[in-house]
Protein backbone atom coordinates (compact mmCIF):
# COMPACT_ATOMS: atom_id res chain seq x y z
CA UNK A 1 0.00 0.00 0.00
CA UNK A 2 1.10 3.56 -0.65
CA UNK A 3 1.76 6.20 1.97
CA UNK A 4 0.30 9.68 2.26
CA UNK A 5 2.34 12.61 3.52
CA UNK A 6 0.78 15.35 5.61
CA UNK A 7 2.67 18.64 6.01
CA UNK A 8 2.02 21.85 7.92
CA UNK A 9 4.32 24.84 8.25
CA UNK A 10 5.11 27.36 10.95
CA UNK A 11 6.85 30.32 9.33
CA UNK A 12 8.73 32.95 11.32
CA UNK A 13 8.97 36.30 9.55
CA UNK A 14 11.06 39.15 10.98
CA UNK A 15 9.14 42.39 10.61
CA UNK A 16 10.77 45.42 9.02
CA UNK A 17 10.63 47.83 11.94
CA UNK A 18 13.39 50.15 13.07
CA UNK A 19 13.01 49.15 16.72
CA UNK A 20 12.13 46.00 18.63
CA UNK A 21 8.71 44.72 19.58
CA UNK A 22 8.71 46.06 23.15
CA UNK A 23 11.69 48.45 23.33
CA UNK A 24 13.39 51.25 21.41
CA UNK A 25 16.49 49.12 20.74
CA UNK A 26 17.58 48.96 17.09
CA UNK A 27 16.87 45.93 14.92
CA UNK A 28 19.96 46.55 12.76
CA UNK A 29 21.98 43.49 11.83
CA UNK A 30 25.75 43.36 11.72
CA UNK A 31 26.34 45.54 14.80
CA UNK A 32 28.71 44.53 17.60
CA UNK A 33 27.30 41.64 19.64
CA UNK A 34 25.06 42.74 22.52
CA UNK A 35 25.16 46.40 21.47
CA UNK A 36 21.41 46.48 20.71
CA UNK A 37 20.05 44.79 23.83
CA UNK A 38 18.39 47.11 26.34
CA UNK A 39 17.29 46.49 29.91
CA UNK A 40 13.74 46.01 28.62
CA UNK A 41 14.89 43.31 26.19
CA UNK A 42 16.49 41.54 29.15
CA UNK A 43 13.37 41.97 31.36
CA UNK A 44 15.35 43.58 34.13
CA UNK A 45 13.33 44.39 37.28
CA UNK A 46 11.53 47.72 37.13
CA UNK A 47 11.34 47.84 33.32
CA UNK A 48 8.07 47.79 31.40
CA UNK A 49 7.55 46.84 27.74
CA UNK A 50 5.66 49.07 25.29
CA UNK A 51 4.20 47.52 22.12
CA UNK A 52 5.63 48.68 18.79
CA UNK A 53 2.62 50.08 16.90
CA UNK A 54 4.16 49.52 13.48
CA UNK A 55 4.67 45.81 14.23
CA UNK A 56 0.94 45.59 14.97
CA UNK A 57 0.17 47.35 11.68
CA UNK A 58 2.52 45.04 9.75
CA UNK A 59 0.76 41.98 11.16
CA UNK A 60 -2.62 43.41 10.17
CA UNK A 61 -1.32 44.11 6.65
CA UNK A 62 -0.41 40.46 6.31
CA UNK A 63 -3.81 39.37 7.56
CA UNK A 64 -5.56 41.62 5.06
CA UNK A 65 -3.37 40.31 2.22
CA UNK A 66 -4.59 36.73 2.81
CA UNK A 67 -8.18 37.79 3.50
CA UNK A 68 -7.91 36.61 7.11
CA UNK A 69 -9.90 37.50 10.17
CA UNK A 70 -8.25 40.41 12.01
CA UNK A 71 -8.26 40.24 15.80
CA UNK A 72 -9.92 43.42 16.99
CA UNK A 73 -8.61 42.39 20.40
CA UNK A 74 -5.37 40.45 20.79
CA UNK A 75 -3.46 39.48 23.90
CA UNK A 76 0.22 38.89 24.63
CA UNK A 77 1.18 35.91 26.76
CA UNK A 78 4.34 34.54 28.31
CA UNK A 79 5.67 31.25 26.99
CA UNK A 80 8.01 29.90 29.64
CA UNK A 81 11.10 27.89 28.77
CA UNK A 82 14.87 28.06 29.29
CA UNK A 83 17.46 28.73 26.59
CA UNK A 84 20.86 30.35 27.21
CA UNK A 85 19.96 33.01 24.60
CA UNK A 86 16.56 33.74 26.21
CA UNK A 87 17.57 35.82 29.23
CA UNK A 88 13.98 36.50 30.34
CA UNK A 89 13.26 32.83 30.83
CA UNK A 90 10.12 33.34 28.77
CA UNK A 91 9.09 34.55 25.32
CA UNK A 92 6.39 37.19 24.95
CA UNK A 93 4.05 35.84 22.29
CA UNK A 94 0.36 35.29 21.50
CA UNK A 95 -1.67 32.11 21.87
CA UNK A 96 -5.37 32.31 22.75
CA UNK A 97 -6.14 35.63 21.05
CA UNK A 98 -3.75 36.26 18.11
CA UNK A 99 -3.73 39.37 15.94
CA UNK A 100 -4.53 37.39 12.73
CA UNK A 101 -7.10 34.60 12.52
CA UNK A 102 -8.05 32.10 9.82
CA UNK A 103 -7.16 32.90 6.21
CA UNK A 104 -6.13 31.21 2.99
CA UNK A 105 -3.21 31.29 0.55
CA UNK A 106 -3.79 30.28 -3.07
CA UNK A 107 -1.03 28.43 -4.93
CA UNK A 108 -0.38 27.58 -8.55
CA UNK A 109 1.81 24.49 -8.79
CA UNK A 110 4.34 23.70 -11.51
CA UNK A 111 1.93 21.41 -13.37
CA UNK A 112 -0.60 24.25 -13.56
CA UNK A 113 -2.96 22.92 -10.90
CA UNK A 114 -4.21 25.21 -8.16
CA UNK A 115 -4.29 24.52 -4.46
CA UNK A 116 -5.57 26.36 -1.40
CA UNK A 117 -3.62 26.22 1.85
CA UNK A 118 -5.51 27.33 4.92
CA UNK A 119 -3.87 29.56 7.49
CA UNK A 120 -4.85 28.67 11.05
CA UNK A 121 -3.61 31.98 12.44
CA UNK A 122 -0.61 34.33 12.57
CA UNK A 123 0.59 35.78 15.84
CA UNK A 124 3.09 38.38 16.98
CA UNK A 125 6.04 37.42 19.14
CA UNK A 126 9.57 38.46 20.03
CA UNK A 127 12.66 36.65 18.81
CA UNK A 128 15.27 35.11 21.09
CA UNK A 129 18.99 35.89 20.98
CA UNK A 130 21.58 33.79 19.19
CA UNK A 131 24.03 31.19 20.51
CA UNK A 132 27.39 31.21 18.73
CA UNK A 133 29.31 27.97 18.97
CA UNK A 134 32.30 28.76 16.77
CA UNK A 135 35.48 30.72 17.51
CA UNK A 136 35.05 30.75 21.30
CA UNK A 137 37.32 28.97 23.77
CA UNK A 138 38.78 29.51 27.23
CA UNK A 139 42.47 29.77 28.11
CA UNK A 140 42.80 25.98 28.09
CA UNK A 141 41.38 25.70 24.59
CA UNK A 142 38.08 24.24 25.75
CA UNK A 143 35.19 25.12 23.41
CA UNK A 144 32.70 27.67 24.71
CA UNK A 145 29.47 29.26 23.52
CA UNK A 146 29.00 32.98 22.97
CA UNK A 147 25.63 34.66 23.41
CA UNK A 148 24.59 37.59 21.20
CA UNK A 149 21.39 39.25 22.39
CA UNK A 150 21.08 41.80 19.58
CA UNK A 151 18.22 39.74 18.15
CA UNK A 152 16.41 39.37 21.47
CA UNK A 153 13.10 41.20 21.26
CA UNK A 154 13.09 41.57 17.46
CA UNK A 155 9.47 41.52 16.21
CA UNK A 156 8.24 38.42 14.39
CA UNK A 157 5.00 37.14 13.03
CA UNK A 158 4.63 33.38 13.17
CA UNK A 159 2.35 32.13 10.40
CA UNK A 160 0.80 28.75 11.21
CA UNK A 161 -0.74 26.75 8.38
CA UNK A 162 -3.21 23.91 8.52
CA UNK A 163 -1.75 20.50 7.51
CA UNK A 164 -2.94 20.94 3.91
CA UNK A 165 0.23 20.05 1.98
CA UNK A 166 1.03 16.55 0.79
CA UNK A 167 4.56 16.74 -0.62
CA UNK A 168 7.74 18.81 -0.59
CA UNK A 169 6.86 20.63 -3.81
CA UNK A 170 3.60 21.96 -2.37
CA UNK A 171 5.34 23.04 0.83
CA UNK A 172 8.00 24.94 -1.12
CA UNK A 173 5.35 26.57 -3.32
CA UNK A 174 3.52 27.68 -0.17
CA UNK A 175 6.72 29.05 1.38
CA UNK A 176 7.58 30.92 -1.83
CA UNK A 177 4.10 32.44 -1.95
CA UNK A 178 4.39 33.65 1.65
CA UNK A 179 7.79 35.15 0.82
CA UNK A 180 6.25 36.93 -2.17
CA UNK A 181 3.41 38.29 -0.05
CA UNK A 182 5.49 39.65 2.85
CA UNK A 183 8.10 41.23 0.57
CA UNK A 184 5.43 42.76 -1.66
CA UNK A 185 3.76 44.23 1.41
CA UNK A 186 7.11 45.62 2.55
CA UNK A 187 6.62 44.18 6.04
CA UNK A 188 9.81 42.09 5.78
CA UNK A 189 12.84 41.84 3.50
CA UNK A 190 12.49 38.05 3.62
CA UNK A 191 16.29 37.63 3.73
CA UNK A 192 16.66 33.97 4.64
CA UNK A 193 20.46 34.17 4.78
CA UNK A 194 20.06 36.48 7.79
CA UNK A 195 17.34 34.36 9.39
CA UNK A 196 14.65 36.95 8.60
CA UNK A 197 12.40 34.19 7.30
CA UNK A 198 12.63 30.71 8.81
CA UNK A 199 10.53 27.60 8.39
CA UNK A 200 9.53 24.91 10.88
CA UNK A 201 8.05 21.92 9.03
CA UNK A 202 5.64 19.49 10.70
CA UNK A 203 5.58 16.14 8.89
CA UNK A 204 3.68 12.89 9.35
CA UNK A 205 2.82 9.93 7.14
CA UNK A 206 -0.16 7.58 7.09
CA UNK A 207 -1.87 4.94 5.01
CA UNK A 208 -4.72 6.32 2.86
CA UNK A 209 -7.90 6.69 4.89
CA UNK A 210 -6.18 6.29 8.26
CA UNK A 211 -6.01 8.97 11.02
CA UNK A 212 -3.10 11.41 11.07
CA UNK A 213 0.20 9.85 12.03
CA UNK A 214 2.64 11.03 14.71
CA UNK A 215 4.35 14.21 13.51
CA UNK A 216 7.85 15.50 13.85
CA UNK A 217 8.96 19.11 13.56
CA UNK A 218 12.11 20.03 11.63
CA UNK A 219 13.21 23.45 12.89
CA UNK A 220 14.80 26.57 11.47
CA UNK A 221 15.10 25.80 7.76
CA UNK A 222 16.34 28.93 6.02
CA UNK A 223 16.18 28.14 2.30
CA UNK A 224 13.62 26.68 -0.08
CA UNK A 225 16.15 24.15 -1.31
CA UNK A 226 16.97 22.93 2.19
CA UNK A 227 13.27 22.72 3.03
CA UNK A 228 12.58 20.50 0.03
CA UNK A 229 15.50 18.19 0.86
CA UNK A 230 14.65 18.05 4.57
CA UNK A 231 11.02 17.11 3.89
CA UNK A 232 11.96 14.32 1.47
CA UNK A 233 14.54 12.99 3.91
CA UNK A 234 12.10 12.98 6.85
CA UNK A 235 9.28 11.38 4.85
CA UNK A 236 11.61 8.60 3.77
CA UNK A 237 12.82 8.12 7.35
CA UNK A 238 9.31 7.88 8.80
CA UNK A 239 8.18 5.39 6.15
CA UNK A 240 11.27 3.24 6.80
CA UNK A 241 10.58 3.29 10.57
CA UNK A 242 6.94 2.26 10.12
CA UNK A 243 7.63 -0.41 7.49
CA UNK A 244 10.24 -1.92 9.82
CA UNK A 245 7.57 -2.24 12.51
CA UNK A 246 8.69 0.72 14.60
CA UNK A 247 6.88 3.83 15.82
CA UNK A 248 7.54 7.44 14.91
CA UNK A 249 8.37 9.48 18.00
CA UNK A 250 6.99 13.01 18.35
CA UNK A 251 10.14 15.11 18.42
CA UNK A 252 11.89 18.23 17.21
CA UNK A 253 14.59 17.62 14.61
CA UNK A 254 17.43 19.61 13.05
CA UNK A 255 18.52 19.41 9.41
CA UNK A 256 22.07 19.97 8.14
CA UNK A 257 21.97 21.28 4.58
CA UNK A 258 25.68 20.78 3.97
CA UNK A 259 25.55 17.03 4.66
CA UNK A 260 21.85 16.44 3.89
CA UNK A 261 21.41 14.74 7.24
CA UNK A 262 19.02 15.26 10.14
CA UNK A 263 19.04 14.39 13.82
CA UNK A 264 16.68 14.46 16.76
CA UNK A 265 17.08 17.52 18.98
CA UNK A 266 14.52 16.91 21.76
CA UNK A 267 11.14 15.35 22.40
CA UNK A 268 8.36 17.59 21.14
CA UNK A 269 6.65 19.66 23.82
CA UNK A 270 2.94 20.33 23.96
CA UNK A 271 1.53 23.81 24.59
CA UNK A 272 0.79 23.08 28.26
CA UNK A 273 4.48 22.31 28.87
CA UNK A 274 5.25 25.98 28.36
CA UNK A 275 2.90 27.25 31.13
CA UNK A 276 1.39 30.02 29.01
CA UNK A 277 -0.28 32.84 30.90
CA UNK A 278 -1.30 36.42 29.95
CA UNK A 279 1.59 38.87 30.23
CA UNK A 280 0.86 41.05 33.28
CA UNK A 281 2.91 43.96 31.88
CA UNK A 282 0.96 44.39 28.63
CA UNK A 283 -2.64 45.44 28.09
CA UNK A 284 -4.73 43.82 25.33
CA UNK A 285 -4.20 45.35 21.89
CA UNK A 286 -7.39 46.90 20.51
CA UNK A 287 -7.65 47.68 16.79
CA UNK A 288 -10.40 49.90 15.39
CA UNK A 289 -12.36 49.31 12.19
CA UNK A 290 -11.13 52.70 11.00
CA UNK A 291 -7.48 51.66 11.24
CA UNK A 292 -8.15 48.30 9.55
CA UNK A 293 -9.91 50.05 6.65
CA UNK A 294 -7.09 52.56 6.37
CA UNK A 295 -4.52 49.76 6.11
CA UNK A 296 -6.68 47.83 3.63
CA UNK A 297 -7.01 50.85 1.36
CA UNK A 298 -3.24 51.41 1.39
CA UNK A 299 -2.21 47.84 0.51
CA UNK A 300 0.31 47.70 -2.38
CA UNK A 301 0.00 45.45 -5.42
CA UNK A 302 0.12 41.82 -4.29
CA UNK A 303 1.63 38.87 -6.21
CA UNK A 304 -1.65 37.58 -7.70
CA UNK A 305 -2.64 41.04 -8.93
CA UNK A 306 0.87 41.61 -10.31
CA UNK A 307 0.69 38.29 -12.15
CA UNK A 308 -2.65 39.22 -13.73
CA UNK A 309 -1.22 42.59 -14.79
CA UNK A 310 1.83 40.93 -16.38
CA UNK A 311 -0.44 38.64 -18.41
CA UNK A 312 -2.58 41.54 -19.59
CA UNK A 313 0.06 44.23 -20.06
CA UNK A 314 2.95 42.20 -21.42
CA UNK A 315 1.03 39.34 -23.10
CA UNK A 316 2.99 36.77 -21.09
CA UNK A 317 1.80 33.23 -20.53
CA UNK A 318 0.41 32.45 -17.07
CA UNK A 319 3.47 30.31 -16.38
CA UNK A 320 5.96 33.06 -17.30
CA UNK A 321 3.94 35.69 -15.44
CA UNK A 322 3.83 33.50 -12.34
CA UNK A 323 7.60 33.07 -12.29
CA UNK A 324 8.32 36.74 -12.90
CA UNK A 325 5.74 38.20 -10.50
CA UNK A 326 6.32 36.04 -7.43
CA UNK A 327 9.42 37.87 -6.21
CA UNK A 328 9.16 41.65 -5.93
CA UNK A 329 12.81 42.26 -6.86
CA UNK A 330 12.57 39.97 -9.89
CA UNK A 331 9.32 41.63 -10.99
CA UNK A 332 10.87 45.10 -10.76
CA UNK A 333 13.99 43.94 -12.64
CA UNK A 334 11.91 42.38 -15.42
CA UNK A 335 9.70 45.45 -15.85
CA UNK A 336 12.68 47.80 -16.01
CA UNK A 337 14.46 45.63 -18.60
CA UNK A 338 11.27 45.16 -20.64
CA UNK A 339 10.51 48.88 -20.76
CA UNK A 340 14.03 49.86 -21.76
CA UNK A 341 14.43 47.02 -24.26
CA UNK A 342 10.98 47.45 -25.74
CA UNK A 343 10.29 43.70 -25.86
CA UNK A 344 8.64 42.07 -22.84
CA UNK A 345 8.83 38.51 -24.16
CA UNK A 346 12.54 38.81 -24.93
CA UNK A 347 13.15 40.37 -21.51
CA UNK A 348 11.20 37.55 -19.85
CA UNK A 349 13.24 34.91 -21.68
CA UNK A 350 16.53 36.51 -20.63
CA UNK A 351 15.48 36.97 -16.99
CA UNK A 352 14.13 33.43 -16.65
CA UNK A 353 16.94 31.91 -18.69
CA UNK A 354 20.46 33.29 -18.77
CA UNK A 355 20.12 35.64 -15.79
CA UNK A 356 18.49 33.11 -13.45
CA UNK A 357 21.03 30.44 -14.40
CA UNK A 358 23.93 32.77 -13.56
CA UNK A 359 22.35 33.86 -10.27
CA UNK A 360 21.91 30.22 -9.27
CA UNK A 361 25.46 29.31 -10.28
CA UNK A 362 26.93 32.19 -8.27
CA UNK A 363 24.39 31.66 -5.45
CA UNK A 364 23.38 35.31 -5.29
CA UNK A 365 20.09 37.19 -5.36
CA UNK A 366 18.88 39.37 -8.20
CA UNK A 367 19.67 42.48 -6.15
CA UNK A 368 23.37 41.50 -6.36
CA UNK A 369 23.30 40.82 -10.11
CA UNK A 370 26.39 42.29 -11.86
CA UNK A 371 24.14 42.88 -14.90
CA UNK A 372 21.66 45.61 -14.05
CA UNK A 373 18.14 45.77 -15.47
CA UNK A 374 19.25 48.78 -17.50
CA UNK A 375 22.12 46.85 -19.03
CA UNK A 376 19.88 43.91 -19.90
CA UNK A 377 17.42 46.33 -21.51
CA UNK A 378 20.30 47.83 -23.54
CA UNK A 379 21.34 44.34 -24.64
CA UNK A 380 17.78 43.57 -25.76
CA UNK A 381 17.71 46.79 -27.79
CA UNK A 382 20.86 45.75 -29.63
CA UNK A 383 19.33 42.36 -30.47
CA UNK A 384 16.17 44.00 -31.72
CA UNK A 385 17.89 46.64 -33.89
CA UNK A 386 20.16 44.03 -35.47
CA UNK A 387 23.40 45.36 -33.99
CA UNK A 388 24.19 41.88 -32.61
CA UNK A 389 22.79 38.38 -33.05
CA UNK A 390 21.30 36.32 -30.21
CA UNK A 391 24.46 34.21 -30.20
CA UNK A 392 26.74 37.23 -29.86
CA UNK A 393 24.39 38.62 -27.20
CA UNK A 394 25.41 35.79 -24.89
CA UNK A 395 29.05 36.77 -25.28
CA UNK A 396 28.14 40.38 -24.47
CA UNK A 397 26.15 39.22 -21.43
CA UNK A 398 29.15 37.20 -20.21
CA UNK A 399 31.43 40.22 -20.52
CA UNK A 400 28.88 42.47 -18.81
CA UNK A 401 28.59 39.93 -15.97
CA UNK A 402 32.36 40.00 -15.63
CA UNK A 403 32.25 43.78 -15.16
CA UNK A 404 33.77 44.76 -18.50
CA UNK A 405 31.32 47.61 -19.09
CA UNK A 406 27.88 48.25 -20.55
CA UNK A 407 26.63 46.22 -23.54
CA UNK A 408 27.27 49.13 -25.94
CA UNK A 409 30.82 49.58 -24.61
CA UNK A 410 31.52 45.85 -24.90
CA UNK A 411 30.10 45.59 -28.44
CA UNK A 412 32.25 48.54 -29.55
CA UNK A 413 35.48 47.54 -27.80
CA UNK A 414 35.33 43.89 -28.92
CA UNK A 415 34.14 44.63 -32.46
CA UNK A 416 31.03 42.45 -32.06
CA UNK A 417 28.64 44.36 -34.33
CA UNK A 418 26.65 42.11 -36.60
CA UNK A 419 27.75 42.07 -40.24
CA UNK A 420 24.79 43.45 -42.20
CA UNK A 421 26.56 44.81 -45.27
CA UNK A 422 24.86 42.98 -48.14
CA UNK A 423 27.82 43.38 -50.49
CA UNK A 424 30.30 41.96 -48.00
CA UNK A 425 28.01 39.06 -47.10
CA UNK A 426 27.38 38.32 -50.78
CA UNK A 427 31.11 38.01 -51.45
CA UNK A 428 31.49 35.57 -48.52
CA UNK A 429 28.51 33.48 -49.72
CA UNK A 430 29.92 33.39 -53.29
CA UNK A 431 33.29 32.15 -51.98
CA UNK A 432 31.65 29.41 -49.91
CA UNK A 433 29.55 28.20 -52.88
CA UNK A 434 32.61 28.24 -55.15
CA UNK A 435 34.75 26.30 -52.65
CA UNK A 436 32.18 23.55 -51.95
CA UNK A 437 30.89 22.33 -55.35
CA UNK A 438 30.03 18.81 -54.10
CA UNK A 439 27.83 20.14 -51.32
CA UNK A 440 26.19 22.59 -53.74
CA UNK A 441 25.41 19.77 -56.18
CA UNK A 442 24.03 17.62 -53.35
CA UNK A 443 21.85 20.50 -52.15
CA UNK A 444 20.46 21.27 -55.59
CA UNK A 445 19.67 17.61 -56.21
CA UNK A 446 17.59 17.30 -53.05
CA UNK A 447 13.89 17.90 -52.51
CA UNK A 448 12.63 20.91 -50.58
CA UNK A 449 12.42 19.11 -47.22
CA UNK A 450 16.03 17.92 -47.40
CA UNK A 451 17.24 21.33 -48.59
CA UNK A 452 16.06 22.90 -45.32
CA UNK A 453 18.44 20.60 -43.46
CA UNK A 454 21.33 20.78 -45.88
CA UNK A 455 21.43 24.59 -45.97
CA UNK A 456 22.72 24.41 -42.39
CA UNK A 457 26.15 23.39 -43.72
CA UNK A 458 26.46 26.63 -45.70
CA UNK A 459 25.16 28.72 -42.80
CA UNK A 460 27.79 27.16 -40.55
CA UNK A 461 30.56 27.93 -43.03
CA UNK A 462 29.44 31.54 -43.33
CA UNK A 463 29.21 31.98 -39.56
CA UNK A 464 32.70 30.52 -39.23
CA UNK A 465 34.02 32.91 -41.87
CA UNK A 466 32.43 35.91 -40.14
CA UNK A 467 33.22 34.73 -36.59
CA UNK A 468 29.50 34.52 -35.88
CA UNK A 469 28.84 38.15 -36.86
CA UNK A 470 26.75 37.58 -39.97
CA UNK A 471 23.14 38.72 -39.77
CA UNK A 472 21.31 35.33 -39.78
CA UNK A 473 18.23 36.58 -41.61
CA UNK A 474 20.21 38.28 -44.39
CA UNK A 475 22.54 35.30 -44.61
CA UNK A 476 19.71 32.80 -45.08
CA UNK A 477 18.08 34.96 -47.74
CA UNK A 478 21.35 35.29 -49.69
CA UNK A 479 22.12 31.57 -49.48
CA UNK A 480 18.68 30.60 -50.71
CA UNK A 481 18.90 33.07 -53.59
CA UNK A 482 22.35 31.85 -54.66
CA UNK A 483 21.78 28.12 -54.14
CA UNK A 484 18.31 28.02 -55.66
CA UNK A 485 19.08 30.39 -58.51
Amino acid sequence: MSWETVIGLEVHVQLATASKLFSASSTRTGDEPNSNASLIDLAMPGTLPVVNREAIRHAIRFGLAIDAEIGRRSVFERKNYFYPDLPKGYQTTQLAEPIVGAGVVELQLEDGTRKSVRIHHAHLEEDAGKSLHEAFSDETGRAMTGIDLNRAGTPLIEIVSEPDMSNAEEAVAFARKLHAIVTSLGISDGDMSQGNMRFDVNISVRRPGEPLGTRTETKNLNSFRFMEKAIKLEVERQIDVLEDGGEVVQETRLYNGETNTARAMRSKEDANDYRYFPCPDLLPVLVSEEEINELRDALPELPDARKARFVETYALSEYDADLLSADLATAAYFEAAAKQGGDAKLAANWVMGELTARLNTDDIGIAQSPVSAGHLGELILRIKDGTISSKIAKQVFDACWAGEGSPDQIIESKGLKQMSDTGELEKIVDDIIANHPAQVEDYRGSDEAKRKKKIGFFVGQAMKATQGKANPQQLNQLLQQKLNG
